[in-house]
């Protein structure tokens, strides 16, 4: 049993991590400054003994206590990272930063959950860990892109010259229930427009291609990655399933029955044309590989927007100003 500390745990991966670990019997500490996290998201888990919420901003140092930190707080949608870029870059730095130091002052063992964004629009297909990028930085996404960039460099730099215990999570596109219904991602999106009859809203012609992780998978190998003895690469964490864009769309239609039309609009500036992981070094390293379908995800998921869709309608009606 470890002490473990999980920064945005009560965000969409965040806090499905966190009962993981608890089922695990370990004691959690979650923090959050509830930006995109939401207490809802752990409300189920709220009469654990071994769970204490903190509200705190990691942009702030903080002194605690623990054996092993999952560094998860950052905005992770376009929407919400492009919100306040100036702050989504602080996060990524400052944020990282003032872990670093915690993990470096207590000997902790700490794991940052980087991106498939550090590959930006990839000229390399599929995208290992050994690819440094196409990535622009001074586009609308930047502050996202290269923020996790300097991240995975800070890591490095603090294991070099400290001996910090690191580990690097490269994150492809994740999926499953606790997303935000505004959360901006595709998945997030098409379900919620599928479901209100809304038109699907297709950027560019859909070709463009992305994988999707469900995130009980994702969860079993941020720990397996970080149970992973001598591991300070970065390992990509993604399902190597690969569909595009229109593909899914048929699929959350067909789900779903929703009678919703496709709406066709341009492509977003440095929006990546291909994506998708090659998890060798997961598969070699940690025996990971996901073992949900695209398919059992999103029919595991769309309930749960069913559920917020209904939530959502009942709170306007009994406050409609």
């Amino acid at each position: 049993m470890a002490q473990i500390l999980v920064t945005g745990g009560a965000g969409f991966i965040g806090s499905h991590l966190v009962e993981y670990l608890l089922q695990q019997g370990h004691e959690v500490l979650s923090l959050d400054n509830y930006f995109t996290g939401s207490k809802e998201n752990l409300r189920h888990l709220l009469g654990q003994p071994r769970l204490e919420l903190i509200r705190h901003d990691i942009v702030n140092p903080i002194m605690l206590e623990v054996e092993q930190i999952y560094h998860l707080a950052c905005p992770a949608s376009p929407v919400h990272y492009q919100y306040n870029p100036v702050k989504t870059i602080k996060t990524n730095v400052m944020g990282t930063l003032n872990m670093l130091g915690l993990a470096k002052r207590v000997k902790a063992r700490i794991l940052l959950a980087s991106t498939s964004e550090v590959y930006g629009d990839p000229q390399v297909h599929p995208q290992r860990e050994d690819y440094w990028g196409n990535v622009n930085p001074i586009g609308p996404r930047s502050c996202y892109d290269e923020g996790k960039r300097v991240a995975e460099t800070l890591m490095t730099d603090y294991h070099r010259q400290n001996g910090v215990d690191i580990r690097i999570a490269r994150i492809f596109n994740t999926y499953g229930p606790r997303m935000a219904v505004q959360d901006g991602r595709v998945i997030s999106n098409f379900i919620v427009q599928a479901l209100t009859g809304q038109a699907i809203t297709i950027y560019g012609d859909g070709s463009q291609t992305r994988s999707f992780c469900y995130v009980s998978d994702l969860v079993k190998g941020l720990v397996a990655l970080m149970d992973c003895e001598g591991c300070h690469e970065p390992v990509n964490l993604g399902n190597p399933e690969e569909y595009s864009i229109l593909e899914l769309a048929e699929k959350i239609l067909a789900l779903t029955g929703s009678p919703s039309r496709l709406s066709f609009r341009e492509l977003p500036k440095d929006d990546p044309v291909k994506r998708r992981p090659d998890i060798t070094r997961a598969r070699q390293l940690l025996g990971w590989q996901p073992s949900v379908t695209l398919e059992d995800g999103l029919k595991a998921t769309i309930p749960y927007f069913v559920h917020k869709l209904r939530q959502l309608h009942y709170e306007l009606a009994a406050n409609p100003d």
